[in-house]
């Protein structure tokens, strides 16, 4: 059998075959990410991510209602997410995994279902997919929601990555960064983008529609800021200069008492930082990982430089792949706030992104947790400035 590749971008533009090797495979990604919780454990709240047992719902859950309970599933986009769905093969599916009906604060106390229950109705509702995707119309409108349930379950995957590292416990399947030989900065002319997503294929909401912008002449890092270059500022005392943070920041910092990124434990001399349950010495030349917007806009003060907007960091990824610009290794902060392209129309699935416009800082890239058919350099991500708990670093650019 001829090797296929289904951990692509392309996979936004893939027909019935290889979407439907996706969707296993994206479902065996997540119990294995999952196994990290297994025996059940008995884990504290974290307002920061959802329980785990309820992300393993959540993935069945999303693939149910929008492919199997969703009457207008050939219709894509122009399928209205009010109409009645039918009734999901879980009675009480939607009293658990629905995230409009139970708010993020009360899913730690839900009476859920056991991890073997869940995984049966994992299995239920994958075969219900599979098999309406064998008979859905090649065509984008017909591949839509069953391209979304792909991505959405992709993301699930790497929010489980992100809960075993906060809460210390191994990370499956994980490969970290490796040292890679520091590079000029590089610098692109002026002139005209077309930023964002154009809808051949598939795309998120907020990607679209593209549009042209202007740019000026502007230098960008080759890759993304190292532990050695951030080391550099806690020694300087980074975090205990004002001088260097918003006033946001700054409140922030007093709030929590940070002295260096999340997960790290020693600084001088070498850095030392929390992988999973091990304490490992970081590669100097490696992202620095686990920094939040105010951490990153702070070093760029400090450093005398900027965080570069997101259509900056999006023409570099696109265009400069060839002169050494390098990502994927961790989320990377911009300068910009996340908000709605000119002329946003919002998708079915309306709350992904209409909760974060206005108050979320954008993220790009991808990250050592994301799966690289995730990693199409067009693709807007976004968090809160204070998080840090993803995998996210930053790269900067000339004032």
């Amino acid at each position: 059998m001829e090797w296929v590749d289904i951990d692509t971008p392309e996979m936004r533009r893939s027909g019935r075959d290889l979407l439907s090797l996706a969707l296993i495979d994206s479902r065996n990604c997540t119990l294995h990410r999952f196994s990290a919780f297994e025996p059940p454990l008995q884990l504290p709240p974290v307002a920061e991510f959802d329980p785990p047992l309820w992300t393993l719902g959540h993935a069945g859950w999303f693939q149910e209602y929008w492919v199997g309970r969703n009457l207008e599933r050939h219709r894509g986009l122009a399928a209205d997410p009010r109409r009645p769905r039918l009734a999901s093969i879980e009675p009480n599916a939607d009293a658990w995994y629905d995230p409009a009906g139970v708010p993020a604060d009360q899913r730690w106390s839900l009476p859920l279902p056991s991890s073997e229950a869940t995984r049966s109705y994992l299995v239920e509702t994958l075969e219900s997919t599979l098999e309406l995707l064998n008979h859905a119309p090649e065509t984008d409108e017909g591949l839509y929601f069953f391209r979304l349930a792909l991505f959405h379950e992709d993301a699930l995957a790497e929010g489980l990555a992100v809960a075993a590292q906060t809460l210390g416990l191994p990370v499956p399947g994980l490969e970290w960064p490796l040292p890679a030989a520091l590079r000029e900065p590089i610098g692109l002319p002026g002139g005209g983008w077309r930023l964002g997503s154009d809808p051949a294929g598939f795309a998120f909401d907020n990607e679209m529609p593209a549009h042209e912008v202007r740019l000026a002449e502007f230098e960008i890092d080759a890759q993304p800021v190292s532990w050695a270059q951030y080391a550099e500022f806690i020694e300087d005392g980074g975090y205990d200069n004002a001088d260097w943070w918003t006033a946001e920041g700054w409140a922030w910092l007093q709030l929590t008492g940070r002295r260096a990124p999340r997960h790290v434990e020693q600084v001088r001399h070498r850095v030392m930082v929390r992988r999973g349950n091990s304490l490992v010495q970081v590669a100097a030349q490696t992202p620095v990982m686990h920094v939040n917007w105010y951490e990153a806009r702070a070093w760029c003060r400090w450093a005398g430089r900027r965080l570069p907007s997101e259509a900056e960091w999006e023409r570099a990824a696109c265009t400069a792949i060839t002169r050494g610009f390098r990502w994927g290794e961790v989320w990377e902060w911009t300068a910009d706030r996340f908000e709605p392209y000119p002329g946003f129309v919002a998708h079915p699935d309306a709350g992904r992104s209409l909760a974060g416009f206005g108050r979320h800082r954008v993220l790009r890239g991808g990250s050592v947790a994301t799966r690289w058919r995730m990693k199409e350099p067009r693709q807007r991500h976004s968090a809160p400035p204070e998080r840090d708990e993803l995998f996210c670093g930053f790269r900067s650019c000339a004032l």
